[in-house]
């Protein structure tokens, strides 16, 4: 059976995965636009600041950002993924493959975006710090990170305990537990006649624990928000926990 490999952590193998960008192929664009469309009316951000893509994927959200405007960094430490994206590069839009503990580049930038659940993947504590902190040391002064993150309380509530997906005739069964304070999903599926198996695993991330993290590394929150319209966050009942924290 093939399953994440034993020396390395189970994003490294996934997310550099075909498989990967089958079971999500769907994800919702609009939204997404619309959620970044929100952001940049709250933030009005001015034409000649520069923006990161902290976890950036494929780059879609990068992508949009560039079409209003912005001048874009966008990295990921998947090499598949950064090479889908390098297809969109342009003068304005460039991306790299980078781990998330280290600063892409120093006092750089005004807007940093961690979007869709991007962080929390570590079994080290420390670091999920240092991720905090690299991203800090890449904002230029009074720069901004927006930080979008499932609501935690209302997930392990509501937690679907198995699933099945059809998709591209491949049927993904998964199962989904809340386990030591992280949530984690089970993905086994059978194509070409091999049977496959991977994992996600995310810690489970308070409000609190965030600000933790922001206050370690010296930065003081702004605003918090419970879902893509911007609606106030409510820990039992909000769909995200998205924060905005300033250097």
């Amino acid at each position: 059976m093939k399953k994440n490999s034993e020396n390395s952590e189970w994003f490294e193998d996934w997310f550099d995965s075909p498989y990967y960008h089958i079971l999500y192929k769907n994800r919702d664009d609009k939204e997404a636009k619309d959620f970044i469309s929100n952001l940049i009316n709250y933030l009005k951000p001015e034409t000649n600041n520069i923006l990161l893509d902290v976890a950036c994927g494929k780059g879609r959200h990068s992508l949009f950002l560039n079409q209003l405007g912005f001048t874009v960094d966008g990295f990921d430490l998947s090499e598949n993924s950064i090479n889908i994206a390098k297809k969109y590069e342009n003068k304005k839009l460039n991306f790299y493959t980078n781990d998330i503990r280290t600063p892409l580049k120093i006092d750089h930038y005004n807007l940093a975006f961690n979007l869709f659940t991007s962080f929390g993947y570590f079994n080290d504590e420390n670091d999920n710090q240092q991720a905090i902190n690299a991203i800090a040391q890449s904002l230029k002064e009074k720069g901004m990170l927006i930080l979008d993150f499932m609501n935690c309380n209302k997930v392990i509530q509501n937690l679907t305990k198995k699933e099945s997906k059809m998709i591209d005739s491949i049927r993904f069964n998964i199962k989904k537990d809340y386990i030591n304070g992280y949530i984690v999903k089970n993905i086994d599926f059978n194509t070409a006649n091999k049977s496959y198996h991977f994992q996600e695993k995310v810690k489970a991330i308070s409000l609190t624990d965030f600000k933790n993290y922001f206050e370690k590394a010296n930065l003081k929150m702004e605003a918090i928000f419970g879902d893509y319209d911007l609606n106030s966050f409510d820990v039992n009942t909000s769909d995200r926990l998205i924060m905005i924290v300033k250097k």
